[in-house]
């Protein structure tokens, strides 16, 4: 008789985008032609980059040349989109090898099928408030999952304590959902952390291009011992609008080894078996993203999504709201007014102003009490969507 993953049953019953898309489904279907100003899931709103789409074009018009066609690709990265990472890396002051880079079909896909490297009996640590898919991933591995809380007090940014012990740890930064970024000094305590106890980071960095203040990393190898203790993994989604687009790309240091096993190997090893590579027609067009023109032009929409993150920070502002993130991230992270609870203050947004957000009790129990906008909306629904809230509870 087949034995199924039992650990699918540990899974909650539903998830939490899931059940908001049933929410609003349910209210577009009582409300026929109602307009939803959708602050939610962070899908982005506007195109991708002109640059992006003539390499696109110009990649299937290989496809279509015999001499120019390409089948598979390399199954780790074609080179010249492998370089051009290590090269906005070099940008920074960071040094990879080409090889050190791995490209990916997205940081979510990344972010699940890098547990391969791990044995399922790894203790993992989870940074909440959190993606709920980093502590679904593991629960479907069977592994023992550590919850470490955070709120107000540390700014959401919560740093290890000295009896902790976890194999593996979640560190996202800029933070999702709170937009909350930890500085160099504490990413510093977090890599002593996990050189000194043997764990490794796996860093999600799938927001660091909204970061503006220069005072803050980018990756999580701009610090001192990242190397011997970290994994990065990125995406182009919200960078540079490729959300329906799929690519990313991993960072794996040669000399992060336990166990004398190198993981740099064994995700060649991974990739060689498990996959045939990424279309080499999206590879052209994220290669794309990064020559200068390509950075002007992701740049330019980005600060269309930051431009909505400040109508929303101002809005709460004028509320006397407490909130975080905004200014170096595409979420805004605040207190529910009125000590409400996150779903009632989803139910009563989306109910009396056709606002939807996201609750903050889906990432986790410390969430509870907390609410997410995210900022890739379109401008003129951002805008409305503020003013809706504003007057909403200037009332109450």
């Amino acid at each position: 008789m087949i034995r199924p993953n039992m650990h699918y049953g540990d899974l909650q019953d539903s998830y939490l985008f899931y059940n908001i898309a049933q929410k609003t489904r349910s209210y577009l279907e009582a409300h026929p032609g109602a307009h939803l100003y959708r602050l939610g899931i962070g899908d982005v709103s506007l195109p991708l980059c002109g640059t992006v789409i003539k390499a696109l074009h110009e990649a299937v018009d290989d496809q279509s040349d015999k001499d120019r066609f390409h089948g598979y690709m390399p199954e780790c990265g074609a080179p010249f989109l492998r370089s051009a990472v290590a090269g906005y890396y070099k940008k920074r002051g960071v040094q990879l090898s080409d090889d050190e880079v791995f490209v990916s079909s997205g940081a979510s896909d990344e972010l699940g099928d890098i547990l391969d490297l791990f044995d399922s009996s790894c203790s993992v640590l989870v940074t909440e408030p959190a993606y709920p898919a980093y502590v679904d991933a593991n629960i479907m591995a069977g592994r023992k999952i550590l919850h470490l809380t955070s709120g107000i007090d540390n700014g959401f940014l919560p740093l290890p304590d000295k009896g902790m012990v976890a194999d593996l740890i979640y560190i996202c930064s800029p933070a999702n959902p709170t937009g909350a970024v930890f500085s160099r000094k504490q990413l510093k305590e977090w890599v002593d952390f996990a050189n000194a106890n043997g764990s490794v980071i796996l860093f999600d960095a799938a927001y660091e291009a909204f970061i503006e203040d220069e005072s803050l990393p980018h990756s999580i190898f701009e610090i001192d011992g990242a190397r011997t203790c970290a994994i990065e993994i990125c995406s182009l989604s919200k960078t540079a609008g490729f959300t329906g687009t799929r690519l990313g790309y991993t960072v794996i240091p040669k000399e992060l080894e336990r166990s004398r096993m190198n993981f740099n190997d064994m995700w060649v090893s991974n990739r060689t078996t498990k996959t045939n590579g990424v279309s080499y027609i999206i590879q052209k067009g994220g290669a794309a993203v990064f020559t200068e023109e390509g950075q002007r032009e992701i740049r330019e929409n980005i600060q269309v999504y930051k431009d909505n993150a400040r109508v929303l920070m101002d809005a709460l502002e004028e509320l006397g709201i407490w909130y975080t993130g905004g200014k170096n991230s595409p979420y805004v992270w605040f207190r529910c007014p009125n000590g409400m609870g996150s779903w009632d203050f989803f139910d009563y947004l989306l109910n009396e102003i056709q606002v939807v957000g996201t609750p903050g009790e889906g990432f986790g129990a410390c969430g509870e009490g907390f609410f997410r906008f995210s900022s890739f909306g379109d401008p003129e629904d951002t805008k409305k969507a503020a003013q809706l809230m504003t007057a909403l509870l200037s009332k109450g």
